[in-house]
């Protein structure tokens, strides 16, 4: 315990000093282990996150772990999400604008994916909410929580189309950073690949512009789109602080904000080992996915 000693000089007449026995300090070394060399207090640490052993949340008086355990599923639900229709959404378009390149549609697809780019996420999702989440518009879609309040008496079915429901405009303001970012690189890769001597012999040989462009040049241009998985993994996973905040999802990007802001240390180191983990899953995945869109390449 600190015993608090007021003398006049500061603040009014009025200053501070705080002293603290020996015997408290003593205590508090052994507590946190700075009794111990620092190669021990690492390698004790190392031990510790390694058992996922983060200790207690100074906030939330539980442990570590069990608060990141509580919000990464939101993270992860809008992560897998909008990995999975963000790819599925501009793979085919930047194949389509490749193919009609410098066309009225080009232009205006451009035009459209790069006025979402410009536009951050936290600001559509409030345009969506103001106009589609009965800001003062339309009532289309909820704008709060993952799931309604009779969630739990719906069926499996209902249950499904209520959580899709919710997630729409999350979702969307998920993808809206990396849609222009992906197609175009698609676009420009396999432009890159159709002008290749190897597709000039094709279509010498006969072999018909579909064929030429799907068959050979497609998995080749998807080289570049697999090199970058792994960024979009680890900034997808570890959640959107300000859309989280906008739609009022307790999530990751939240949970992190709001430990830095209280200082809960803890939470704070489990959150940086999180995204060290989650980069390096990360490049796992780009490695993967390069190996399977290329088979040339053997990491054996």
């Amino acid at each position: 315990m600190a015993l608090q000693k007021l003398s006049e000089g500061e603040m009014g007449g009025v200053s501070s000093d705080t002293v603290i026995s020996q015997e408290v300090l003593d205590d508090l070394k052994k507590q946190f282990g700075f009794d111990k060399p620092i190669h021990i207090r690492y390698f004790l640490w190392l031990k510790d996150v390694v058992q996922l052993e983060f200790g207690n949340s100074i906030v939330y008086d539980m442990p570590v772990y069990d608060v990141i355990v509580s919000k990464f599923p939101v993270s992860v639900q809008f992560g897998f999400a909008s990995l999975f229709l963000t790819y599925l959404f501009c793979i085919p378009l930047g194949v389509a604008k490749a193919a009609r390149d410098k066309s009225r549609f080009d232009y205006i697809t451009s035009f459209v994916i790069f006025l979402a780019h410009s536009t951050p996420g936290f600001v559509l999702g409030i345009l969506l909410i103001v106009f589609f989440g009965g800001g003062s518009f339309y009532n289309f879609f909820p704008i709060g929580g993952m799931h309604s309040s009779n969630y739990e008496t719906l069926s499996a079915g209902a249950q499904l189309l209520d959580r899709i429901h919710h997630a729409i405009l999350p979702v969307l303001c998920y993808m809206v950073s990396h849609i222009a970012v992906i197609t175009m690189l698609m676009k420009n890769s396999l432009i890159g690949e159709l002008s290749k001597d190897y597709i000039k012999t094709a279509k010498a040989k006969g072999v018909s512009q579909f064929w030429v462009t799907y068959k050979h040049a497609l998995r080749n241009a998807l080289i570049p789109i697999a090199t970058g998985i792994g960024t979009i993994f680890k900034l997808v996973f570890t959640g959107s602080l300000l859309v989280e905040t906008v739609f009022n999802l307790d999530g990751i990007g939240l949970l992190s904000y709001t430990s830095v802001i209280k200082r809960d240390y803890p939470v704070i180191m489990a959150s940086v080992c999180l995204h060290s983990v989650l980069i390096m899953l990360g490049n796992i995945a780009s490695d993967v996915a390069l190996v399977l869109v290329d088979p040339r390449i053997d990491y054996q």
